[in-house]
């Protein structure tokens, strides 16, 4: 956290901060067995009445409002069976399982089991390491043995509470919210407040919070709802805001999606239980740091500043459900507030290719903020499709005819309605996102994603990647060119370590060095030596251009400039790739690309490398245009969902020589059943041509 340039004046407020929550922390410790027994502190004219009223009081109340959906479920259960019949078969068989065997998809990671007879709520899915019931801010959660803290939180997130809830609103079966009172119960036997690995991070008892708040609505009126079960999660929803407040992860140097993230969670509770004692100042607390940070975490473009879309795809959940639960209540947020919203979700919009699926640029851990349905970590549609309807914005639509759950269970009928009825977008165009460092080089079918960004957080990043001057391509329905994404936080720290290394990323690598620094054995910590900038960026009806460059390998001796240059001939259809390495020195140089899963490539006699959709027919050929080694064709990984990874295949061309250099490439999609002549005639054109594309211009 001390890296980059702070001011003694922030220094000295971070030294202070730490030294009361030390104090903090030793005064929680002791009291631990106390908080444990206290009920839940209410407001005086609810501690006073009796527990049948307050359950009728409950059930009879009109505010605050939760999500159409989710407050109204019969009405959106019969309209789930009309709408997705499908899915709701798959949904009431997932609950039958939740239920009976105690089984469902988490994460990447498929099917997994977690107790025959009772949740073993501690037990690791991954390494079935039984973490210990310690005081939360004891525990190490860096154990290298197979362990992932991540995975656990997950499963404690309790977001499966919500498939159990909704299938009990489409079949008012007992069974579904008899299993959620079990499971419920026996969560809280294992979970003593304080105490243990899922009270250690503030940001998962928030998470937790908000989906046992959307389990609360669909569960309210059923028949174990009864005294003693409202007490019981009053209890718990008390202990989890008072937790939280607690343990806010506030630093006076750099803030993230965590303490985002907290005061969400403090805003939920207070906004949706006014009963509680606390509830207006975390209501207030919740609202006014949540639209602060929103000023500090989103750039003036509307990218989050954390460098990954993963966390982009988290935030602007954060923001929407909020912003609807604060319009719901009538609590006012300014306008320019929704502007920014209404930004972050123009960049998500930009950046999903035309299939409707995002590139996973940075770290991606697959969270979701209220899983309604569980979404892959590439899967952020859902959320574009929300703020389509919300700000009644056709560029917003999904390119797909896809509709999704979320729609109905958030905003409910109305939503999809007005989803319904926004006119045909338009096809996106190339967009630039300056303060990202973001390119989009796109015409009809065709996609490139250009990242010239930092590592984030305004140079101290934790979930960027070594990514510098890479890209990602799309063409004729198939991503040929990805970012192979994340997989693993630290179950496997070398795993970890090489999905955000230079070498996992489609652009150049010099004498086997990073980019920016990183350590195996410190995972959430990179270097920003790399600094990359924009050096000019066009877009016409004919071409777009973009060219930018880095200093990561200017700390070495003798120093590298990498410059990479993307010229997009829209017309002839094809992309043309320069990379100029300058400054001084011989060097060894390898240049990578990385292809998606599944497809069919080879690298040919003339040194072009050929990629084939199996399904579709669409290739695709990445040529050299310059001289140069041969290219080899070595196995790689490509995760897009955290947990999963797929066998792929990278291409690399090695080559050793004096800077200044210059290597160029042509990369040339073509669909099924056109000609290979047209692209050979076309690299055989573009050899002969020794300008560099700025100079094309």
């Amino acid at each position: 956290m001390l890296r980059g340039e702070i001011t003694a004046r922030t220094a000295a407020l971070e030294a202070t901060r730490r030294v009361n929550e030390f104090n903090l922390r030793r005064r929680e410790r002791a009291s631990l067995a106390q908080l444990e027994q206290q009920p839940a502190h209410l407001r005086e004219e609810f501690a006073r009445i009796r527990a049948s009223d307050l359950l009728a009081h409950f059930r009879a109340r009109v505010k605050p409002k939760f999500f159409p959906g989710l407050q109204d479920a019969k009405k959106a259960a019969a309209a789930q069976q009309r709408l997705y019949p499908n899915e709701t078969a798959r949904l009431l068989e997932q609950a039958e399982k939740i239920g009976t065997s105690h089984c469902w998809p988490l994460l990447g990671f498929g099917e997994k089991c977690f107790g025959a007879d009772e949740i073993d709520w501690h037990k690791d899915p991954l390494s079935g390491f039984h973490w210990p019931l310690d005081f939360h801010a004891d525990i190490n959660l860096f154990r290298g043995d197979g362990s992932d803290a991540r995975v656990l939180w997950e499963l404690n997130r309790l977001s499966h509470f919500i498939t159990l809830g909704r299938a009990y609103a489409i079949s008012n079966d007992p069974k579904f919210s008899q299993a959620f009172f079990e499971q419920l119960a026996s969560w809280r036997r294992q979970n003593p407040i304080g105490r243990g690995v899922n009270w250690n991070c503030a940001m998962e008892v928030a998470l937790r919070s908000m989906n046992l708040l959307a389990a609360f609505a669909l569960f309210l009126r059923a028949p174990q709802m009864d005294d003693l079960a409202l007490k019981e999660l009053l209890k718990i929803f008390d202990q989890h805001g008072a937790h939280i407040k607690r343990n806010l992860e506030f630093s006076n140097i750099a803030t993230s999606n965590h303490y985002l993230a907290d005061i969400t969670g403090l805003l939920w509770l207070g906004l949706m239980l006014p009963e509680l004692n606390a509830a207006e100042e975390w209501r207030e607390f919740g609202l006014r740091e949540m639209l602060s940070e929103m000023d500090k975490q989103t750039l003036p473009d509307g990218a989050d500043y954390e460098a990954s879309t993963g966390y982009h795809r988290l935030k602007v959940e954060l923001y929407l459900y909020s912003f609807v639960l604060c319009h719901l209540n009538g609590v006012e947020i300014g306008e320019q507030y929704w502007a920014k919203l209404r930004a972050m979700i123009d960049y998500m919009a930009a950046y999903l290719r035309p299939d409707g699926r995002a590139p996973v640029i940075g770290d991606s851990d697959s969270g979701q903020a209220l899983p309604i349905v569980r979404r892959t970590g590439d899967d952020h549609g859902y959320v574009l499709a929300l703020g389509a309807a919300i700000f009644r914005e056709p560029r917003f639509e999904l390119p797909t005819s896809e509709i999704p759950e979320e729609l109905l269970w958030i905003l409910g009928e109305e939503g999809v309605a007005d989803y319904k009825s926004l006119p045909d977008a338009s096809m996106p165009e190339s967009r630039n996102f300056p303060d990202a460092g973001v390119y989009i080089l796109r015409h009809q079918d065709l996609y490139l994603h250009f990242n010239a960004s930092d590592s984030g957080v305004k140079g101290r990043g934790s979930h960027g990647h070594n990514d510098a001057l890479s890209i990602e391509v799309f063409a004729g329905g198939v991503p040929f060119i990805v970012d192979p994404g994340t997989y693993l936080y630290t179950a496997n720290l070398r795993e970890r370590h090489l999905f955000r290394s230079t070498a996992y990323h489609s652009t150049v690598q010099v004498d086997n060095q990073e980019q920016n620094t990183i350590d195996e054995q410190i995972p959430f910590i990179i270097g920003n030596e790399a600094q990359p900038r924009t050096l000019a960026w066009e877009t016409n009806d004919a071409f777009d251009l973009v060219i930018a460059e880095h200093d990561g390998y200017r700390r070495f001796t003798p120093p590298v400039t990498h410059r990479r240059s993307v010229r997009f001939d829209k017309r002839a259809r094809f992309w043309l790739i320069e990379d100029e390495l300058i400054r001084e020195g011989t060097h060894e140089f390898v240049f990578r690309f990385h292809f998606a899963p599944g497809l069919e490539t080879e690298a040919r006699p003339d040194g072009i490398v050929a990629a084939r959709d199996k399904m579709n027919g669409t290739r695709l050929f990445v040529a050299p245009l310059t001289d140069g080694g041969g290219p080899e064709l070595e196995p790689g990984f490509v995760s897009t969902d955290y947990g999963a990874k797929k066998e792929a295949v990278v291409a690399r061309w090695s080559q050793q020589g004096a800077v200044p250099l210059l290597k160029r490439w042509a990369i040339i999609p073509l669909s099924d059943g056109a000609s290979e002549n047209s692209a050979s005639e076309l690299i055989a054109k573009l050899r002969g041509i020794n300008l560099k594309s700025s100079e094309l211009l």
